[in-house]
């Protein structure tokens, strides 16, 4: 593994541990000697999902908690489910490694790719204890090198040009705790973070990429882009 390799890999950890949904900081530790049996067995039930672009990679995340995790993003009430919670987390992983498209989440057992050679691994540790583990293997159609630099892997991007992505309008948004959002009934109000008549983002599979502002079309909502964002802006 290249040392421009072993960087990308870190990176991608640092911001996985960073945007994970934990009352304490996590310190990612990696594991060069591979993970070890209790590791793998408790892979069996993970969040994984897969990365498409200039670079292509497969990611995988263990909590010791899992169920924790579950019940603070109010999973246990039916509101999201627990690859919901992780989503943030695996974007902010992905998010690293350039343009491209991440799939969806999936809980299913890891253990493969945790086993795989080719794979790092590394342990998210709390004050010296194992709070779960994360899986990067990279899968390069270009050089770590290239996809290091801005812009870089745009030109690989016809490889997924047939490839569905979601567009969203988003009028504003806030934060909310479980308590608040099992208190709704039908009349509540929710208080969104920007003013009436401000513009709404337009999101590429949660990637802002645009400004519009929302009209109606024969009785329909539509947006219409008003300003496109530059790309080293998004990415």
């Amino acid at each position: 593994m290249t040392v421009a390799t072993a960087t990308l890999h870190t990176a991608a950890a640092e911001a996985l541990a960073g945007a994970l949904p934990t009352p304490v900081p996590l310190v990612v530790v990696p594991l060069p000697g591979g993970p070890d049996p209790v590791v793998l067995d408790r892979a069996a039930d993970a969040v994984v999902t897969t990365f498409v672009g200039g670079l292509s990679a497969d990611l995988a995340v263990v909590l010791v908690d899992l169920d924790g995790v579950t019940a603070a993003g109010g999973a246990e009430h039916g509101l999201v489910s627990v690859t919901d919670v992780l989503r943030p987390s695996l974007e902010a992983a992905a998010s690293v490694l350039g343009a491209g498209v991440l799939g969806d989440a999936r809980r299913e057992s890891a253990a493969a790719l945790f086993a795989d050679p080719e794979a790092t691994v590394f342990a998210l540790t709390a004050a010296g204890q194992p709070t779960g583990w994360f899986a990067l293997r990279i899968r390069e159609h270009g050089t770590v090198a290239e996809a290091l630099q801005p812009g870089a892997g745009l030109g690989n991007l016809g490889r997924i040009n047939n490839v569905e992505m979601t567009l969203t309008v988003e009028i504003g948004r806030t934060r909310m705790s479980v308590r608040d959002v099992l208190a709704m009934e039908p009349g509540a109000v929710v208080e969104l973070d920007r003013s009436a008549g401000a513009p709404a983002d337009i999101l590429l599979n949660g990637r802002l990429i645009a400004h519009g502002e929302v009209v109606v079309v024969d009785q329909d909502y539509a947006v219409r882009i008003t300003t496109i964002l530059d790309v080293a802006e998004t990415v």
